[in-house]
């Protein structure tokens, strides 16, 4: 019997450890499953997110978008600013800046007169949002690197040549106005707009500008020697007039001597001597004494 009921027990054993591993095996299984379905999931947005996300796109403000197909090309649709939707992998946007932007055009150029001419061009430039299309078919998103120097160099030698070098200083104002209005149409041609226009630097040779300075010097030199002969000739007219005046002045003392006699001379010598009276009775160290009188003599003794 003892033998019998150990048999029993280990046979209890081994069911309870077999019973043991297969739940374990099976709650392997599920997490296992479970794992892999979460992971199939993962994928599952990833994959949705990324198509989601490449079938998205955004246009900032001041922007615009061309749609190229793979299919039918260049789309002539404009896409205004916003978040839009495009087919994957099929479709794709090309953003392009509308804004006013600046940049500067250096041109070496010759004036009417043959005089070399460094000119810096100042545009503010931006495209025409309704020709974008054509403007990125025909010419490129580098546009303005393609158009604005050579449209700029071929004007600005076109109406410099127009004008000699004085003619650029002195009128300047009318020589940026015809820039403006001749570069405006020419840029026109090719979808942009120019919204200023303007010189903001012009320089000549150096020959040309020493030979300024040079000339600027002579002028000055000249003024200065003009005035000195306007000068001279003032004292000249000057010293006539004194002279002039001097003889009336003689003329008419000896037409009164003749008309009044000694008078005239009898009447300046009273005029002397009172004169002489005068300054020396204000002084301290001399006294008047009458003549005909012997004031010395009725001294006491």
């Amino acid at each position: 019997m003892r033998m019998r009921s150990e048999v029993d027990i280990s046979c209890v054993v081994r069911r309870v450890r077999w019973r043991s591993q297969i739940s374990k095996g099976t709650e392997v299984s599920v997490m296992a499953k479970l794992f892999e379905s979460i992971g199939k999931l993962g994928i599952a947005l990833a994959v949705g997110g990324g198509v989601v996300n490449s079938a998205l796109f955004n246009v900032d403000a001041g922007h615009r978008a061309v749609i190229f197909d793979r299919f039918r090309g260049v789309q002539d649709t404009v896409v205004g600013e916003g978040t839009h939707f495009i087919i994957p992998w099929v479709q794709k946007p090309i953003i392009f800046d509308c804004r006013s932007r600046p940049r500067n055009v250096p041109v070496i150029t010759g004036s009417k007169d043959l005089q070399n001419v460094n000119i810096t061009l100042r545009i503010l430039f931006r495209p025409v949002s309704s020709q974008l299309p054509r403007i990125f078919t025909s010419i490129g998103e580098d546009y303005d690197e393609r158009v604005l120097p050579s449209i700029t160099t071929e004007v600005l030698k076109a109406v410099v040549a127009r004008f000699d070098a004085g003619e650029l200083i002195t009128q300047r104002e009318h020589v940026s106005r015809q820039v403006s209005e001749d570069l405006t149409e020419r840029a026109s041609t090719f979808g942009l707009i120019l919204d200023d226009v303007s010189l903001t630097h012009l320089t000549f040779g150096k020959e040309f500008t020493e030979a300024v300075e040079m000339k600027q010097v002579a002028q000055q030199e000249a003024e200065r020697a003009r005035f000195i002969v306007e000068k001279a000739e003032q004292q000249k007219q000057a010293a006539i007039i004194s002279a002039e005046g001097d003889s009336q002045a003689a003329l008419l003392i000896a037409n009164s001597l003749m008309a009044a006699g000694d008078g005239l001379v009898e009447l300046r010598k009273l005029e002397a001597a009172e004169d002489i009276v005068f300054q020396l009775s204000r002084s301290r160290n001399v006294t008047y004494l009458p003549s005909g009188q012997g004031t010395l003599l009725q001294l006491p003794q």
